[in-house]
């Protein structure tokens, strides 16, 4: 249906004129009897009656009346969606207890008035190609290429390294530990039944088990972080990887510790993703609000896998 000629008839039946409708929407009066005779013509039925005093709106035109304001304010509506500065800025976190949210959550902090729609797709390839495609707006992710490896027009940027503590139950042989190295680690298996191949936390993951001989075990059924809390809670001889970040709440008879790691502390390396093109006010708001966060990436003490120093 022709918007512009509903919105001429909705002008006419509130003037009540071709005429005044004209020089509202500043076209002929000849455009306005135009559009309204082509709605008519896709309706099948008549909208006004002329008459020496001006329009009079039929039955069916009564009856259509209401319809097409609201097609109107639709029209509006779906515009103002996409408007700049109208539409929620869309963004992908590697998941919403980790650290990428609380750095959301904290421009949203700063920025109250700013929509966020908040999105958690599998991994940074799934997430590349949702920018690439604009259907997404950013996305906190590892990158394990050269920027200049992405496609053509995504850029990306580090904006926060997170170190990583080791969690373990009351009855772990390190469980009383107050802080470690990574060279303690050896020998003790670490479990992380969400790791999966080809993704980038795998990656990180396999290179840091790589360079200081660790067994981290990705093998068992993935049923989500609470089973994973249970399990560690009871086991004497498992541990797992958490972010310093990664808000976690346990029940209070579980006593679970989280240890320190040091000498160097592994960080996991957190980018922002976007596409060069996109225009959105917020996404220059959540650039600019992450740069003045930005932490020392080459800090001295710290081990990162080769590509993320790039």
């Amino acid at each position: 249906m022709d918007l512009d000629a509903v919105r001429t008839f909705v002008v006419v039946a509130d003037a009540g004129q071709f005429r005044e409708a004209a020089n509202e929407l500043s076209i002929t009066q000849q455009a306005v009897s135009k559009r309204v005779a082509a709605l008519e013509k896709d309706l099948g039925v008549r909208l006004f009656t002329r008459t020496a005093r001006g329009a009079r709106l039929t039955i069916d035109g009564q009856a259509f009346r209401p319809y097409a304001r609201a097609l109107l304010q639709a029209e509006e509506r779906a515009a103002a969606s996409v408007r700049p500065g109208r539409r929620a800025l869309r963004v992908d976190v590697i998941g919403r207890r980790l650290a990428p949210a609380g750095l959301l959550r904290d421009f949203h902090g700063a920025h109250p008035c700013v929509e966020l729609d908040v999105v958690t797709l599998f991994d940074a390839d799934a997430a590349i190609a949702a920018v690439r495609s604009g259907t997404i707006d950013a996305s906190f992710r590892a990158v394990t290429v050269p920027v200049r490896q992405l496609p053509e027009g995504v850029e990306a940027t580090r904006v926060h390294d997170e170190p990583l503590q080791l969690l373990t139950g009351p009855g772990h042989v390190l469980a009383d530990t107050r802080q470690m190295t990574l060279r303690q680690l050896v020998g003790h298996r670490i479990w992380m039944p969400g790791i999966v191949a080809g993704t980038e936390w795998a990656a990180y993951y396999d290179e840091l088990a790589a360079e200081f001989g660790l067994t981290i075990d990705p093998l068992g059924p993935n049923f989500g972080i609470e089973p994973l809390l249970d399990t560690i809670a009871d086991s004497s001889t498992l541990a797992t990887i958490v972010g310093e970040q990664t808000r976690l709440v346990w029940p209070a008879g579980y006593d679970l510790r989280r240890i320190p790691v040091h000498d160097p502390t592994p960080v996991y390396p957190h980018s922002l993703i976007w596409r060069a093109d996109n225009t959105h006010p917020a996404l220059t708001a959540l650039r600019d609000h992450l740069g003045s966060a930005l932490s020392d990436h080459a800090a001295a003490g710290t081990w990162t896998p080769r590509w993320a120093q790039h």
